[in-house]
Order: structure tokens, then C-alpha cells, then sequence
């Protein structure tokens, strides 16, 4: 049976990482019933398969599952290369997949393996999967990248130290990359999701007792505007789906360095600013 979420008409091949729960589950599935083929990516095998098995059932669509570590440069090339054999080549990548620090404390008590796993996941794993799919989205000259961003990347958290310093330094692959990208028809974006109701989230003590959630529906609804290209005016900038209305978005573009990361001027003339 079909999922009554409308068919928006988007077509291509998207790779979503992380994909077997939360915001990666529901990624797939809503471009998967927009019309995209999904392929899947992450760790768990069985229950991935699962989870792209019922995306399959629910839209109709084409989906694949991959299982693969993001930091695993071997694995990346390896999943990239099944999801072209059997989908085509990926049009729209979705740098999901990642971790959280394992408690709540200053970084000089955090396990160094367990911190640096964080950091890695996010940030080896979204330069892994680039230097796999954007050569051939240039040579195409099309496609769409985007990295799930956080409000932890703009301001960082004591007592996660490990996911700022992953969510801040993703946010800086997303502006170089884009700059790589200038003139052509390939655009990347960070795309903060708010607070979705995720398995991370709730294990995740400062949100304890959370019963305002973001929709999942409003990632969807971002990154399946950005797919369809009416948000390419923000390449390289970072967008929130709580405060960001893609049809607003689409209507006015930034100005100057809006929506980057940048110093603020210490007095007229600072040359860092």
C-alpha cells in the first residue's frame, strides 16, 4: 500500500546515512514517497534491511540497504559502489549518521576512544561519503549534499564537547566543499533538524522529561526542497527547519555571510572579522 504523503515529484537516486532509525528512517521514507529511490546506510544490518524493506512496502519506491561504517574509507567506496550498481548514480547524499557523547561531563573526564569515535562518525564519515559521490555528481554537473547540522554546532555544550566540536567541524566541510563546488551545479547545505524524537535524543539526559518534539516531517519537507533545488541561493549555509520555512527560504536569498560561521568584529576595522 502507498503512503498518503503526497508524491512531491522529485526523481534521482538519494543515499541517506543512518538510516535505520530516527531522522535517517524518516528521511527515507519521505523521499522515498516523493519518488526518489532510497539506499539506506548504516551499521546494523538486520535491522536496516528492515527498515528499507517497510519504506519499500509503505511508498512503492526503490530501496537498498547498505551496511557499512562511515569511517571505514574501504566500506564508503565499497556501499557507494553497490548503491550505483543497483540504483545509479546518488543524486541527493544525506550525511546523517553519527554519534553522542556517552555522558555528561567536561571533556578531560570523557573517554578519549569514545570522544574521538563522536568526532569521527560525523566528521570522517561526512568527508568519507563526499570524496565517494561528489566526484561523480561534477562530472554530471548535478546533485545535492546535505549535512545534518545542530544547534550544538553554532554553540557549543560543556558537557558535549564530543558532538559540538562534530556538529562545528561538519559545518566547515559543508563551507569548504561548497566553495570546491562554485559555478557548477552541485550545492551542499547544513540542515539543523531541531529536537526530533530519536533513540539518541532520549537516551540523552538533558532532554529528560521532552515533550515538545519537531516533527520529523519538517526535516523532510527541508531536505526534499533543497533536492528538488529551490533552496540553492543557501549553498554553504546552514538552515533550521523550527525557524526556517523553505518557501521563505526559496523566496529571498541571504545576504553577506548570513547563516556562516564567522568571528564577530571586535570594534571598527578588525581585520578578523
Amino acid at each position: 500500500m502507498r503512503s498518503s504523503v503526497a508524491d512531491d515529484g522529485l526523481t534521482g537516486v538519494a543515499l541517506v546515512t543512518g538510516a535505520s532509525s530516527g531522522i535517517g528512517r524518516a528521511l527515507a521514507e519521505g523521499l522515498a514517497a516523493r519518488g526518489m529511490a532510497v539506499a539506506g546506510l548504516a551499521r546494523t544490518g538486520d535491522r536496516l534491511a528492515t527498515a528499507m524493506d517497510e519504506v519499500a512496502a509503505a511508498t512503492g519506491a526503490r530501496t537498498l540497504a547498505v551496511t557499512a561504517d562511515v569511517t571505514d574509507r574501504a566500506a564508503v567506496e565499497a556501499a557507494v559502489a553497490e548503491v550505483t550498481e543497483h540504483l545509479g548514480r546518488v543524486d541527493l547524499l544525506v550525511n546523517n549518521a553519527g554519534g553522542v557523547d556517552a555522558a555528561e561531563e567536561p571533556l578531560w573526564e570523557a573517554d578519549p576512544d569514545q570522544w574521538w569515535d563522536v568526532v569521527s562518525g560525523h566528521v570522517l564519515g561526512g568527508f568519507l561519503l563526499c570524496r565517494a559521490v561528489v566526484p561523480w555528481m561534477v562530472l554530471r554537473n548535478r546533485g545535492r549534499i546535505v549535512n545534518l547540522a545542530s544547534g550544538m554546532s553554532l554553540r557549543a555544550r560543556p558537557e558535549y564537547s564530543a558532538y559540538s566540536v562534530a556538529k562545528t567541524g561538519l559545518m566547515r566541510l559543508t563551507e569548504a566543499l561548497q566553495g570546491a563546488l562554485e559555478g557548477s551545479d552541485v550545492h551542499a547545505f547544513d540542515v539543523a533538524p531541531g529536537l526530533v524524537d530519536t533513540p539518541m535524543t532520549r537516551g540523552m539526559p538533558m532532554w529528560q522529561g521532552q515533550t515538545d518534539w519537531t516533527p520529523p516531517d519538517r526535516v523532510v519537507r527541508m531536505v526534499a526542497a533543497i533536492a528538488a533545488g529551490e533552496l540553492d541561493a543557501w549553498s554553504g549555509r546552514f538552515l533550521h527547519v523550527n525557524n526556517d520555512a523553505p518557501e521563505d527560504l526559496a523566496r529571498r536569498g541571504p545576504e553577506g555571510d548570513a547563516r556562516r560561521l564567522r568571528l564577530r568584529p571586535w570594534g571598527d576595522g578588525d581585520p578578523l572579522g
